[in-house]
């Protein structure tokens, strides 16, 4: 049986600081073992190779931790075992993501020539004060110093805010999404803070915007950013949409390669829920894998589409009596407008 195309993401956890909401798995690491990490890396690759036979890949994704911060070489050597092992499309969406202060002209130069044509940069905030709160290294003008570099370059450039502080209002948002217009970007994503048991900011007694407050800011972006929406957190210009998350949301298969890097792999019509090279494996339930294909479907504008097996856990009679927060077309099931603002609560209710 020949298997599915998939999606590969690669984990680089190592980071110069951990910032103060961070709770993704990475550690601040000035000087790793950069040989170490690659050999490690190249070999789990070389064993999926081996275990799904010589697959599409229609994207790579790079993500952390902080992977700017590997060495141009050792992402070069990364992406040849991928090409020795996959079949990667010529046109394939491969992204870099990075931080602010950790690429100058030259490396970024070295990355686009070894194949990388996307760079999403985490600039998170265009105020050095809010920057400096958030544990971030890198000022604001040094932002848009890489972003107006990786753009010079002709990359398709992507920018992560964040939004939703302790004093943040629809006011400031409306700030925020006005110079975000102004930087040229064809992709962005804005993050609400949300506070992490175990990060620093969960061990502090900040006086966050309420529920309300939050709804306000995220309709803001709605009616003030540029780009449209087409995913909770996600704006694009027409045809600059993330294909790497797009295709995950879809319910495509992807490997996660890296410690800590979870996947979906589907191995001779099996599914399977996989986290690094052997921390798991194991068969999932086509029920199981329905539920998560509508979590990740109903996060986007287009929604979740009704394949055989969502449509044998969906609760048709709610979501018909419900048509104000949720809607079928085009063979898809999509929260409306309204219903993105209560988009768990949807879940909960439409999942028999």
């Amino acid at each position: 049986m020949n298997n599915a195309a998939h999606n590969i993401y690669i984990h680089v956890p190592y980071c110069m600081s951990k910032c103060n909401y961070c709770a993704f798995f990475s550690r601040a690491c000035a000087n790793p073992d950069w040989g170490k990490y690659t050999a490690t890396i190249c070999n789990e690759i070389s064993d999926w190779g081996n275990r799904l036979g010589k697959t599409d890949v229609p994207t790579v994704f790079f993500g952390g931790g902080t992977p700017s911060l590997m060495p141009t070489e050792c992402c070069e050597k990364i992406l040849t075992t991928i090409r020795q092992n996959f079949n990667v499309a010529d046109n394939a969406e491969i992204t870099l993501e990075s931080n602010p202060g950790t690429l100058n002209k030259n490396k970024l130069q070295q990355m686009q020539d070894i194949g990388i044509n996307r760079l999403s940069v985490g600039v998170q905030s265009l105020d050095d004060e809010r920057l400096l709160f958030l544990g971030r290294r890198h000022t604001a003008n040094d932002a848009l110093n890489l972003l107006t570099a990786a753009q010079d370059f002709g990359m398709r450039v992507s920018a992560d805010f964040i939004y939703g502080l302790p004093g943040d209002d629809a006011k400031y948002t409306e700030k925020l999404c006005n110079q975000i217009n102004t930087l040229g970007l064809q992709h962005c994503s804005l993050y609400e803070l949300t506070i992490e048991p175990g990060t620093p900011f969960g061990k502090m007694n900040l006086n966050m915007p309420d529920n309300n407050e939050m709804a306000q800011m995220y309709v803001t972006i709605e009616n003030t950013l540029n780009l449209a929406r087409y995913e909770v957190s996600n704006y694009a210009a027409i045809g600059q949409e993330c294909a790497h998350n797009q295709n995950v949301w879809d319910g495509q298969p992807y490997v996660g390669i890296g410690q800590g890097a979870a996947g979906r792999v589907l191995h001779n019509g099996i599914w399977y829920e996989q986290m690094g090279a052997n921390e798991r494996y194991v068969p999932m339930t086509n029920n199981a894998r329905a539920t998560e294909k509508i979590i990740t479907g109903m996060r986007t504008i287009r929604g979740c589409k009704l394949t055989d097996d969502v449509k044998q856990i969906i609760d048709t009679e709610w979501i018909m009596s419900h048509t104000d927060l949720v809607q079928i077309s085009n063979n898809h099931i999509h929260a409306t407008t309204r219903g993105m603002l209560v988009l768990d609560d949807i879940i909960l209710n439409m999942v028999k």
